[in-house]
């Protein structure tokens, strides 16, 4: 089970009525503009556009506010020209980890980062030093609600899925990279839309936590770096023991 899969789930379960909303709007805003900037105005030929008004929508960001920001990315203004940036290194426990940040100031974002690999003991690396530990698929995520486990995962699976997750209230598909678009639209034929559909990274080795102390410092410290308005996605090869999972729920 991916270390961010296993993290997101129990974020949900302890926060899921405590969710940051300004922080999660300007993440989104901060996507649907460079989403727009790189592929068009048209969601129906930009899939990453696409995904981020779905984001949008499942966080219940007001449509005024979308099309704002579609508004604000055709024009000229040179504060929305965010840049991509990825952060590779160690963390507590030696979890390895992949930052993914949209940022429009690279020097802030780096010693934001930074700052808080350092807090933890951590430590960054070059471009590259940890990546080659996992490797980039696609994910889709649809609510327990539409269907039920068997079916969705014969679904997913005639639709070209790798693998699947289970959980108490989402499944989560995984995909091969390029073919990312072409599950989505398949499971979207008969279950609607996705309530996430992005490309990502998967361990492919894993770091086992089984102390309690040192999944709790995980915890806080990617608290840390998702509560950052730039970082988009903190990712990271950890795998919670069955024991730290129920003390953590």
């Amino acid at each position: 089970m991916a270390g961010h899969s296993q993290f997101a789930n129990i974020k949900h379960r302890k926060n899921a009525q405590d969710v940051k909303r300004a922080k999660i709007f300007t993440k989104i805003t901060r996507e649907i503009i460079t989403a727009v900037k790189q592929g068009g105005e048209d969601p129906d030929g930009n899939p990453r556009l696409r995904t981020a008004m779905l984001a949008a929508r499942f966080a219940n960001i007001p449509k005024d506010r979308v099309e704002a920001a579609i508004t604000r990315a055709n024009s000229t203004n040179e504060g929305d020209n965010y840049e991509e940036m990825r952060y590779e290194g160690y963390g507590p426990a030696g979890v390895a980890f992949i930052v993914e940040a949209l940022t429009d100031n690279r020097n802030r974002t780096a010693s934001d980062v930074r700052s808080a690999f350092t807090k933890y003991n951590g430590s960054l690396g070059e471009t590259g030093s940890v990546s080659f530990i996992f490797e980039k698929k696609g994910l889709l995520e649809f609510s327990s609600l539409k269907v039920s486990e068997d079916q969705f995962l014969e679904a997913a699976l005639e639709a070209g899925a790798e693998d699947i997750e289970v959980f108490e209230d989402k499944f989560i598909a995984y995909t091969a990279a390029d073919e990312l678009a072409m599950v989505r639209n398949k499971l979207a034929t008969n279950y609607g839309d996705p309530e996430a559909a992005k490309i990502t990274f998967l361990p492919l080795t894993f770091t086992d936590i089984d102390d309690i102390e040192v999944a709790e410092k995980l915890m806080k410290f990617i608290d840390i770096l998702e509560d950052l308005d730039d970082v988009q996605n903190v990712i990271g090869n950890f795998r919670f023991s069955d024991q730290v999972m129920g003390a953590l729920k």
